[in-house]
């Protein structure tokens, strides 16, 4: 399936947005295309394939207690190193220059937020303590430093500086909430099965579970993921949950007394996406369950903190739809009332939800909506629902902070602004200090464009090369978005800006199964995958050479994870391709049965292989029709990859080999799904377009 989360220039996965789009249908089809953004002429240099490194992620945006500032988390791709790296950066509300403030040197830091009295700050990091030489705990620190998994918890100074580490967990730790006291941490980490074992050879892993296996957690035995206490102090653990379930997104009540988490039993519940919100009193009990849906409640790949209201009374999270729709179904606001456990879902509209946040009165609620393109930050009331947006226009936001007084930081762009945090106003200030390198950029221009498929508006945008020349016509690349269930947002693609530097036009099609739609046009594609979605991006390059502006002879495609899945899709079914490069793609949905991380979606959509022959080897044609593929194509693959494992890549590749079609496959060792190694990301940026160039440029 290739379920992936996040647009950016290198892997992709899926966005959110508002209402008032739907009202301009009858104008959109009028196929006109609407110019987005003029680049400035004064910028100097086109984009270059070493620029894809330049791009950096920002994320975990935290205000301090007094509204001043605010720390965030920036990924960065450093050429020189064998990882991507993430470093904390603190900015004023006020103004000025953002500094990096932790010191966790070439390790990485990363999800910071301040104690309550905001004189120092908590944040995850893979650093290795050091202690002193003269301290008689020395040895058994050192120890300790070789017993830790990679991540645990520190704190610095909240002005920034050397830190502190906190835990010592065996196997490490992957999240964690701090009490408002500023005395404890909750924190979450494995226990059971192997977890932490480092012996050579390693013991065998021996597995019961149905849901065994995860992308970047591996084989899943009798692992599972329990909440701990930390003392700050002396870092001492205790564990407070227990059992056949595993715990994620702890929070703490703003009045200590409750710890709310989700939770999800890995039993019978495996085959299900019954995951549910607990409450669990801080100090000591069992936990409750307050949420009451058979679906998601709040599923942590969605990436969706719980919010507690000020005042600790009211828990809000998003909830999911009927198991049957899995990811098809919008994301929807949902808060219970912590005294009676009454549920309130306000604002059911057919648009995805993320990230609720409480307003400092208690009255609203905000969050993130997914539209078509753009996904904006609204207000919501918490009783009637009443929405009204906060930022608006082409953008695209992933996520915000709220601090005194509703001041919010908004992580947003367009499609010539990376993501950058700004401030919520009339008149908008950027605060972070990423990418005043792209300013020096001569970026070339967006449309946005729609067209008619099946009867169906569908919305695209098209990156015309750098130089455009009107009349002259233009290699096209048709990108292939992830998900299925996302969508090409307005925001900054450095690669289109590349591949548009190089002299092509690159298309950006939200077929029939992308999200900012509404659920039926999600759901189009439901165990029909490479049908309406293939229909809708023929039509796509119809129409862009319609306008005059695609070489007809010279159109490639790509794209990874279900853009790969739809590059397998397109070699079979479109011949006017004349170049392809899947990624963490496959055409044989038999093959990755139990080979990748889906089994439960399998189930819910198609069935078992052996009770659903047809359907499976309808979504297979690739594969079983592989003779009639001429295309050109290479395949990509990431080595440690259970999202969509390299036998997908590695059976096309065979096939079309076996068949003389000009094939290549690439795999990236010890990757997952998402590419980490920057020498990997520069080498996919520079391969891909040389493919492109031998193809599409003769």
């Amino acid at each position: 399936m290739g379920f992936l989360r996040r647009a950016c220039s290198s892997v992709v996965p899926r966005g959110l947005l508002p209402l008032a789009a739907e009202g301009l249908r009858s104008a959109f089809l009028g196929f006109a295309a609407t110019l987005l953004a003029t680049p400035a002429l004064a910028a100097s240099a086109p984009m270059s394939v070493d620029d894809i490194l330049r791009y950096e992620d920002i994320a975990d945006p935290a205000f301090s207690p007094d509204g001043a500032s605010i720390v965030y988390a920036v990924t960065s791709a450093d050429a020189k190193k064998k990882a991507s790296v993430q470093h904390i950066w603190r900015a004023r509300w006020a103004g000025g220059p953002a500094q990096r403030i932790d010191r966790a040197g070439d390790a990485s830091a990363w999800q910071p937020h301040y104690s309550a009295d905001g004189r120092w700050i908590g944040y995850l990091s893979d650093q290795k303590s050091k202690a002193s030489p003269d301290d008689d705990n020395a040895a058994k620190a050192a120890k300790a430093d070789d017993d830790d998994g990679d991540t645990q918890l520190w704190i610095m100074p909240a002005a920034g500086g050397p830190g502190r580490q906190v835990s010592r967990v065996p196997g490490g730790i992957s999240d964690y909430s701090l009490s408002p006291d500023g005395r404890q941490a909750v924190v979450v980490a494995e226990t059971g099965g192997i977890a932490g074992d480092e012996s050579d050879p390693p013991p065998p892993v021996v597995i019961d579970r149905f849901y065994f296996k995860e992308d970047g957690r591996d084989y899943i035995d009798a692992r599972t993921q329990q909440l701990f206490l930390v003392d700050l102090k002396t870092g001492k653990a205790r564990q407070i949950t227990s059992g056949a379930r595993d715990y994620w997104m702890p929070e703490w009540s703003p009045d200590g007394k409750w710890i709310a988490a989700v939770g999800k039993g890995n039993d019978a519940a495996d085959r299900t996406f019954d995951y549910d919100v607990y409450l669990i009193p801080a100090s000591g009990g069992a936990p409750r369950r307050i949420s009451d849906f058979p679906g998601a409640d709040n599923d942590p790949g969605w990436e969706s903190r719980l919010a507690w209201s000020p005042d600790s009374t009211r828990l809000a999270w998003v909830e999911g739809g009927e198991d049957k729709w899995i990811y098809y179904s919008p994301y929807q606001l949902a808060w219970a009332d912590v005294a009676t456990g009454a549920i309130t879902r306000p604002a059911r509209i057919d648009r995805s939800f993320t990230h609720p946040r409480w307003s400092a009165d208690g009255k609203s609620i905000f969050a993130l909506i997914e539209n078509s393109r753009d996904t904006l930050l609204a207000r919501v009331d918490a009783k009637d629902g009443a929405i009204s947006y906060l930022t608006r226009g082409s953008r695209f936001a992933l996520d915000f902070a709220v601090g005194l007084g509703d001041r919010i930081a908004v992580g947003d762009g367009d499609v010539n602004t990376p993501l950058a945090l700004r401030t919520v106003e009339s008149v908008p200030r950027v605060l972070s200090a990423q990418y005043g390198w792209v300013k020096d950029r001569r970026l070339a221009e967006t449309r946005d464009l729609s067209f008619e498929s099946d009867g169906q508006r569908i919305d695209a945008q098209l990156v015309l090369p750098l130089g455009y020349q009107p009349g002259k016509r233009y290699p096209l690349i048709v990108r292939l978005h992830g998900g299925p269930v996302y969508q090409f947002s307005h925001e900054f693609m450095a690669d289109w800006q590349i591949y548009a530097a190089n002299g092509y036009a690159v298309l950006g099609i939200n077929p029939r199964g992308s999200s900012g739609r509404g659920f039926d046009f999600a759901r189009a594609i439901y165990a029909d995958w490479g049908g309406p979605d293939v229909r809708d991006i023929k039509a796509g390059i119809d129409h862009v050479i319609a306008l005059g502006i695609a070489d007809p002879d010279r159109i490639g495609t790509g794209g990874w994870s279900y853009g790969g899945i739809l590059t397998d899709y397109m070699i079979a079914s479109e011949p006017r391709l004349k170049a392809a490069i899947s990624g963490a793609g496959l055409g044989n949905v038999f093959g990755t049965w139990g080979a990748d991380m889906y089994a439960r979606e399998y189930l819910h959509e198609l069935g078992t292989p052996w009770g659903n022959v047809d359907t499976y080897k309808k979504l297979s044609y690739p594969f079983f029709h592989a003779d009639r593929i001429k295309v050109p194509t290479l395949f990509e693959c990431a080595g440690r990859d259970f999202n969509v494992p390299c036998i997908g890549a590695e059976q096309m590749y065979l096939a079309l080999k076996t068949n003389d079609v000009p094939s290549r496959l690439v795999v990236y060792p010890g990757e997952n799904h998402g590419l980490t190694v920057p020498r990997y990301i520069r080498d996919r940026m520079q391969r891909n377009l040389d493919w492109y160039d031998l193809w599409l440029k003769r």
